[in-house]
């Protein structure tokens, strides 16, 4: 599978998982924070390899995508520094490592991965620094996994 294909199956996973309530963005002005977190069996084995994701219906995947807006086109990805943590209903705190995915056709995302538990609910926190900017972005969603 070649590079560029590899990108757009993962991309369509990404955007279209089922369980991740449709694609999820908060407006901040000159930039848009696009969402969302997902089973990470949803993913094909083959992305997975390529991504270094780990495959099971115990696991899922945060997926960011930060746009600066530009005139007549969907945005431009731009880097940042992505932190994010979340807490369940119980008050488990969990720091979620991202990392940056920056492909060579100009795309960039952050994933981050972690365990989680059948009908388990998570409250996310997401800080976006985007790089040249001195104020943080921060978006806050909910999101419930079901696991087989």
């Amino acid at each position: 599978m070649t590079r560029t294909a590899r990108l757009l199956s993962l991309l369509a996973v990404l955007l279209l998982a089922p369980t991740a309530n449709a694609q999820q963005s908060q407006d901040f002005g000159d930039y848009v924070v696009h969402y969302n977190a997902f089973n990470a069996n949803l993913i094909t084995p083959e992305i997975a390899r390529a991504y270094a994701i780990q495959r099971s219906s115990s696991r899922a995947v945060l997926n960011i995508t930060v746009l600066k807006k530009m005139m007549d086109t969907p945005g431009t990805p731009v880097h940042a520094r992505v932190t994010a943590e979340a807490t369940n209903l119980t008050g488990q705190r969990r720091e979620i490592p991202v990392r940056e995915i920056d492909e060579s056709g100009g795309a960039i995302y952050y994933l981050g991965e972690f365990p989680i538990h059948n009908l388990e609910t998570w409250r996310f926190v997401v800080e976006v620094l985007v790089e040249g900017e001195t104020d943080p972005l921060q978006v806050r969603f909910k999101q419930q996994f079901y696991t087989e």
